[in-house]
């Protein structure tokens, strides 16, 4: 991925009018953190804290994301955080489909650059989207999260895992030993894809 291609990307986003939320929006919001990252977070779509600032997940779900990432031993900039839609859609509300397909588009170009070896749906949203464009059944968070799935999302091979959304584990802190145990699996995800694989390779590894 050239420098170029990623600063176009996220030019365009910025710049988006494809539907009715960039009427409604005061910054867009991007994604942040490492293009090159080997983990990627992606919500539903930016909330009131994130439509001012023009940044991901920074009200208190962002500061429980924070945390949780930190647990697994990395810090935020090393991963990439984004939304599957890049503006706030009034009052919070669900995104429509038709909002969904025209901004979807920027979420796959990210993917395939990124190229990440773990995506992780944050929410039920997020969650039903990227099963579906990788050809997943989804059911529901209940039953399916903190599972892993061999994914192909837009011609990325991938392992795919779902989890509560941050803001819902403090809306119902019954959920969050859940969202905190999906996070202890996924370390042990990155440490058997990533960590271990990118160690460097001595000469006894061979023997």
């Amino acid at each position: 991925m050239s420098s170029s291609e990623w600063s176009k990307l996220i030019d365009d986003i910025k710049r988006c009018s494809k539907c009715r939320l960039s009427k409604y929006r005061r910054n867009p919001v991007p994604g942040e953190g490492n293009p090159h990252a080997k983990i990627m977070f992606i919500g539903e779509a930016p909330g009131a804290r994130e439509d001012a600032t023009g940044r991901p997940f920074v009200g208190a779900a962002g500061k429980l994301l924070t945390q949780l990432i930190e647990s697994i031993g990395l810090k935020r900039e090393e991963v990439y955080i984004t939304n599957v839609v890049k503006c706030r859609p009034p009052n919070n509300r669900d995104p429509e489909e038709d909002e969904i397909s025209a901004c979807s588009p920027y979420l796959t170009k990210q993917i395939q650059l990124i190229k990440p070896a773990i995506i992780v749906a944050l929410g039920r949203h997020a969650a039903k989207f990227l099963f579906e464009s990788a050809g997943l059944k989804w059911r529901n968070m209940g039953s399916m999260h903190g599972r892993v799935f061999d994914a192909v999302l837009f011609g990325i091979k991938t392992k795919l895992i779902a989890t509560y959304h941050p803001a819902a584990a403090l809306y119902y802190p019954k959920l969050r030993p859940e969202l905190e145990e999906d996070f202890s699996k996924l370390k042990k995800l990155y440490s058997r894809e990533v960590a271990v694989k990118s160690k460097p390779r001595s000469l006894l590894d061979f023997f």
